[in-house]
């Protein structure tokens, strides 16, 4: 699951939360898909960066694009802010349980 810890330390790292405004996630299942939404109250959404070899950050959205079947942003459900989203396929077995 390294694309939903991305997603969630990428949401920690950047958000600039205004007070009684808080960070969630949201997973869900479906047609052999594993889906994890983070939310904050923050409207930047994120932009894809290409990291140089020796740069510590600015890889995490191409990790997510690489490891992810989709990925994308949306306006927050019920609030406001946006929510960055996850989609992965699920094993046979994983569906099953």
């Amino acid at each position: 699951m390294a694309p939903a810890r991305e997603l969630m330390s990428n949401a920690i790292r950047h958000i600039r939360r205004p007070a009684g405004r808080e960070t969630g996630v949201r997973i869900a299942q479906y047609n052999g898909r594993l889906r994890v939404e983070v939310a904050d109250a923050s409207h930047a959404r994120p932009v894809p960066k290409t990291a140089a070899t020796d740069d510590e950050h600015g890889r995490g959205l191409a990790i997510i694009s690489a490891l992810s079947v989709r990925w994308g942003c949306c306006p927050r459900r019920h609030g406001i802010g946006k929510a960055v989203w996850v989609e992965l396929l699920l094993s046979s077995s994983a569906q099953s349980r």
